[in-house]
């Protein structure tokens, strides 16, 4: 654990960083002290990508997962000038964007309720495992409000424009079963088991080449900014760095010789 956070708990263990946002008397919604938190785990974590952590872990304690804008702020921040809001908004949007696009695989480990902003984060994770009691609800609409963290870019590239619409439109609640079929959830759990299973989630990246993800994972995250002819020079460039790793020259000799891989997926997940 490091003592410097505040109202979040963050630890690394078998190259795994995990954060759990710690107001369980608040349904683990964002103020000022989480948000400082977040930065400071996403710089720890930032440090550590390039060896030393291989997957990040985002879940909350208690009974919620995330509730999205602490309640207190949003009463204080009605009636204040736009201007002011919307530069709120950018340094929220920059610690979003900072989480999306780190290095290696990041997973929701979605214990309870992930609302507004909650639901933001859930969607801005490559992999976002629930717990069968685990709701969404992008609850911006409830209060005459747009959804905000990024979930305007990142709703409809995962379940399509319309199914997008009504979701915010709606503002209703979306279980997790439903969740996991329109493509948001990678999978539901068992009870009271998304924590220990996204660990176990986490733990199989470890042999995997952090690099590649790396690199994978960007360009997929950019994919639909990019026409193809730029999409394939990147992929150039991108595969003539990894074809020069040292990971990938060890992969190689394995395999004429016939060894087992470094990194195999199938053999991890039994």
């Amino acid at each position: 654990m490091h003592e410097e956070f505040e109202k979040t708990l963050f630890e690394i263990n078998d190259g795994v960083a995990t954060i759990t946002i710690n107001r369980p008397e608040a349904k683990n919604a964002l103020d000022e002290a989480v948000r400082r938190d977040l930065d400071l785990a996403i710089s720890h974590i930032e440090k550590g990508s390039q060896g030393d952590i291989h997957a990040a872990i985002l879940t909350g304690s208690g009974d919620a997962f995330c509730a999205g804008g602490d309640i207190s702020a949003l009463k204080n921040s009605s009636g204040k000038p736009a201007a002011e809001m919307r530069e709120r908004l950018r340094s929220s949007h920059q610690l979003m964007t900072r989480w999306y696009n780190l290095d290696i695989p990041t997973i929701a480990a979605v214990n309870g309720t992930a609302a507004g902003a909650g639901f933001s984060l859930a969607l801005a994770c490559d992999f976002v495992l629930a717990d069968p009691n685990a709701r969404f609800i992008l609850s911006f609409g409830r209060i005459g409000l747009v959804p905000d963290w990024g979930a305007l870019y990142l709703l409809p590239r995962i379940v399509g424009l319309q199914k997008a619409k009504e979701l915010c439109f709606s503002a209703r609640i979306l279980a997790a079963q439903e969740a996991h079929d329109i493509g948001i959830v990678y999978r539901v759990v068992g009870s009271n088991e998304v924590l220990s299973e996204a660990k176990k989630f986490a733990v199989r990246f470890q042999s995997a080449s952090s690099l590649s993800i790396g690199m994978t994972k960007s360009m997929l995250n950019s994919s639909y900014e990019r026409d193809l002819k730029t999409s394939l020079e990147i992929e150039s460039s991108a595969q003539a760095i990894a074809n020069n790793s040292d990971y990938h020259k060890e992969a190689v000799k394995r395999f004429l010789n016939k060894e087992p891989s470094i990194f195999d997926w199938e053999k991890l997940s039994k």
